[in-house]
């Protein structure tokens, strides 16, 4: 199965990313979002990000003009009628998602693949919208995607295995590594991750030490990377709590309830990173 031409939907943090680095790997990218002040954004984004590499003399400005070259602003979703593949990286709503897929199956050529770079809806739910559930599978890129190697590939119950090694090879392409992973709630990397995360919510919810104090346990005892609180402002506490509710929905057990702490955050416009305000304040 050939792919030359590739759709993004959501031109956000995460859409940005996927386009930078399918662009960066030779495709030709549609840049899709429902206004052109979202397209916009999303490639400055990119260009600073890829301005970044020229400075540091990782890439050279013609390398980068190429790159921007291969990416082609969209606000007409009946522009997925020319490309090959689209990968769907629009808010995490199971009701927007499946509207989107069915249209999408409309849209596309018959012979286009449509992934999802859900970080925890079921694919197989996704790919039930469509008339062509063979061809529907999971794509969860990390974030920031340009930098993060991992790739989460789900299959659906009825994805093909042609679909499968084509998505599975792209990946590569894309300089990333993929990884197999089965259609359940979460998948792998969020059924852990998001836990972790509330788990230190609660552990600022009852007073055991402050944010900085917890953030600072698991930095140092653990060697993450950053402390749980302040990765849960970088992923946005809206999209932690929609993931705590889909694992909780999912498996019903109570060890997956969302902190109260999170629901009062999200409730009171807390967003994180992304609103200024989340367990920390961002000028």
């Amino acid at each position: 199965m050939k792919i030359d031409k590739i759709m993004v939907i959501g031109a956000g943090q995460m859409g940005s990313g996927i386009a930078q680095v399918c662009a960066q790997a030779g495709f030709k990218v549609l840049l899709h979002d429902l206004k052109t002040e979202f397209v916009e954004k999303g490639l400055s984004v990119i260009k600073k990000n890829l301005a970044r590499q020229v400075a540091k003399e990782r890439m050279t400005e013609a390398e980068l003009e190429n790159i921007l070259g291969n990416i082609t602003p969209s606000t007409e979703l009946r522009n997925a009628g020319t490309v090959d593949l689209v990968i769907e990286a629009a808010v995490e709503n199971m009701e927007i998602k499946a509207e989107l897929f069915k249209e999408l199956d409309q849209l596309a050529p018959a012979h286009a693949i449509l992934a999802s770079n859900t970080s925890s809806l079921p694919i197989t739910e996704i790919a039930a919208a469509t008339t062509r559930p063979e061809k529907v599978i999971g794509m969860h890129f990390m974030n920031p995607v340009p930098v993060m190697k991992l790739v989460e590939i789900i299959r659906g119950l009825a994805t093909a295995d042609e679909v499968y090694n084509t998505i599975e090879d792209i990946t590569k392409k894309l300089n990333k590594v993929p990884v197999e992973v089965n259609d359940f709630p979460g998948f792998v990397s969020n059924r852990i991750l998001m836990p972790m995360i509330n788990e230190a919510i609660y552990t600022l919810y009852e007073g055991v030490a402050t944010k900085e104090a917890i953030d600072e346990v698991m930095k140092l005892g653990m060697n993450h990377p950053m402390g749980p609180l302040t990765l849960a402002d970088f992923i946005g506490l809206d999209t932690c709590l929609y993931i705590m509710e889909t694992l909780h929905e999912g498996f019903g057990d109570d060890k997956y309830r969302p902190c109260p702490l999170l629901r009062k955050y999200v409730k009171a416009g807390w967003l994180g990173k992304k609103s200024g305000r989340g367990f920390y304040e961002y000028a």
